[in-house]
């Protein structure tokens, strides 16, 4: 079976900003690994990622007109994603993660075969603040330098710099711990 060609972003782009669903929906193909990446990692849990999700397009639906390019689209998105589940992960006040069942395989590529530490290390993920949790996802996830993740997050880099230290120090604390307790 021939593969179709997928259409070119700044396309789709133009497409979707001219008021075509068609493009619109190639937008939402296109960017939703991105979106639904964030989120997942973020809320870790799989029903909220995918309501937090249509949230952000239905948000981009209606900002079109002011997203000058496909580049901005994509800060934007990273930006709205990040700051939507920190304002859920706020409003919840969550002290407990429930659903990291379902989050199994999130975490799964950098930590091998080992089950019972890719679930340790994402309940310790899941018990940082909001917004330490989008920095280090947008750090390790999305590749994302400290003065892009500033940018992305209307905060200083100092802070980010200083969010990223200190969960990293913390995580590495807490998996030493766990590595002295199995010896």
């Amino acid at each position: 079976m021939p593969q179709i060609e997928p259409r070119v972003p700044d396309d789709a782009f133009a497409s979707a900003r001219a008021g075509e669903a068609a493009g619109f929906a190639s937008l939402v193909r296109l960017h939703q690994p991105l979106v639904y990446g964030i989120a997942l990692r973020m809320l870790m849990d799989r029903a909220l990622a995918e309501d937090l999700s249509q949230e952000v397009f239905l948000q981009m639906y209606r900002s079109l007109h002011s997203i000058e390019s496909h580049e901005h689209l994509a800060f934007w998105l990273r930006r709205v994603t990040a700051h939507r589940a920190i304002d859920r992960l706020r409003q919840e006040r969550r002290t407990e993660t429930t659903a990291l069942e379902e989050a199994a395989g999130v975490f799964a590529a950098s930590l091998g075969d080992d089950p019972m530490l890719r679930k340790h290390l994402q309940g310790l993920i899941g018990q940082l603040a909001p917004m330490a949790r989008a920095v280090l996802l947008l750090r390790y996830q999305e590749d994302l330098d400290p003065v892009e993740i500033a940018r992305t997050l209307g905060i200083p880099v100092n802070t980010v710099k200083s969010h990223l230290k200190r969960s990293l120090s913390l995580l590495r604390g807490q998996l030493a711990g766990l590595a002295s307790i199995n010896l």
